[in-house]
């Protein structure tokens, strides 16, 4: 039995009845699911009554996004990736991308000292270190040349978000870790936690890279997530006009309808208000490879005092043509974001943070037992806390370096804590992570 199904070309309802006919089928399947609930990755959501009106509005955005497919296939986790002419993906439809001419592959990766290339490989060989890849090309079907894989949003997909103009966005929960240097343990104001390693605000930056260790950290309620990422960060933190790329994995039940770590993107040049979003459910990112879906899960992942899986991801700006590429794994790339997005990343950046965040809600009037990471604090070390290894930077003149001196950042260490070190295996690394709830975090 093959794992991942290929299946209709045709996309949404395959229905022959009449529109308003089907519309009116649409409306009463989701009054029963508000009268019912709906089982949604986590427990049951309780969508309220669902307009007609909102339901075209949703559907003409579905439409919007979901581009049509060449071909589709069908992840053994219940996904559908459609694989989409590469000239059709959903970024192209960005008003400053009108005229835009795909880059195919970048102009020069960074460079690597012969020194550090032997100590990459000698990292390859970590006992109990394993590569993670994704769920739905198990079985070795990929999408055809020539196009890019795409997760399918469903309207269950949207109906979860807060509202349509919130659906695939992040709420503003970046820090500024300058700011809070000096009383780390503050519980921020917005909801969201951290655990995060970052560089000083003096530098200029051109990329980053790490290798993250993959878990799937619980999460309590639908609306909370736990990541791990890379931030490439520029402007004013106090402003509106922070400019933010970010790449890693994610669980967001919210976002996904489950409960697996999910590679994902994220991009703003407004401090998260109306520009950007995850993965490519807005136009924005430019996906070139044809193997990797951004959004989709990512398999097999941690297991607690077992085999540890990771994911490489480097973050760069072409020095010709200004756009900001993604790599995965050995060297894999994904796509970028086009230099024509952004105004402070335009040029280069100025902090670079990798780490945790989670996003506490305090349901119950108590602090969320959201994991982050594998749910273990830093000190249990490996194969029990969750890590970060490898960190660098990519300077100006395109050379990948290790991090040297970075800080350390948590605003409430009985929550989740970070501790960093250095050795010639793992360079610059930190385990970072915990239980959110517990006696000591209420």
């Amino acid at each position: 039995m093959m794992a991942c199904n290929i299946v209709a070309k045709k996309r949404g309802v395959s229905s022959h009845l009449p529109l308003p006919l089907h519309h009116l089928l649409l409306l009463l399947f989701f009054l029963f699911v508000a009268k019912f609930g709906f089982v949604s990755g986590l427990n049951y959501t309780k969508y309220k009554q669902v307009s007609s009106l909102r339901l075209e509005r949703i559907q003409k955005h579905l439409e919007k996004i979901n581009k049509p497919a060449l071909m589709s296939i069908e992840s053994p986790d219940g996904d559908i990736i459609d694989c989409v002419h590469k000239r059709k993906q959903p970024a192209l439809d960005h008003p400053l991308l009108k005229n835009h001419k795909i880059q195919r592959v970048p102009s020069e990766m960074p460079k690597v000292k012969m020194l550090k290339e032997e100590a990459r490989d000698s990292r390859s060989h970590e006992a109990g270190v394993k590569g993670a890849w994704q769920m739905w090309h198990r079985n070795g079907t990929r999408c055809p040349k020539g196009t890019v894989p795409i997760r399918r949003s469903t309207m269950h997909d949207v109906l979860r978000a807060k509202s349509l103009f919130h659906f695939g966005k992040k709420q503003r929960g970046i820090i500024n870790p300058t700011r809070h240097a000096d009383a780390p343990d503050v519980v921020s104001g917005n909801g969201h936690e951290h655990a995060i390693a970052y560089t000083g605000t003096s530098q200029e930056v051109y990329g980053a890279k790490a290798t993250i260790n993959v878990w799937d950290p619980s999460i309590q309620v639908v609306n909370e997530f736990s990541l791990s990422q890379i931030w490439i960060l520029s402007g004013s933190f106090d402003g509106s006009d922070l400019n933010s790329i970010e790449a890693g994995w994610q669980v967001s039940p919210e976002l996904y309808g489950d409960s697996r770590p999910r590679l994902f993107t994220y991009w703003t040049t407004d401090s998260y208000q109306a520009t950007g979003c995850y993965n490519l459910l807005c136009s924005g990112f430019v996906q070139t490879n044809n193997r990797i879906a951004i959004g989709a899960a990512i398999s097999p992942v941690s297991q607690y005092a077992a085999n540890q899986y990771d994911i490489t991801i480097l973050i760069w700006k072409d020095p010709k043509l200004g756009n900001w590429w993604m790599g995965f794994g050995d060297n894999t790339l994904v796509g970028y974001w086009p230099a024509e997005l952004f105004t402070h990343l335009a040029d280069h950046a100025t902090m670079v943070e990798w780490g945790g965040e989670v996003v506490n809600s305090r349901a119950n009037g108590k602090h969320t037992s959201t994991q982050m990471g594998s749910g273990h604090f830093a000190e249990d070390g490996f194969g029990k806390s969750s890590y970060f290894r490898n960190l660098e930077v990519v300077d100006a003149d395109n050379s990948l370096s290790s991090v040297l001196d970075i800080s350390t950042l948590a605003e409430n260490t009985n929550c989740y804590n970070i501790k960093s070190s250095y050795n010639s295996e793992w360079g610059t690394y930190f385990y970072y992570g915990g239980p959110g709830n517990n006696p000591r975090c209420p």
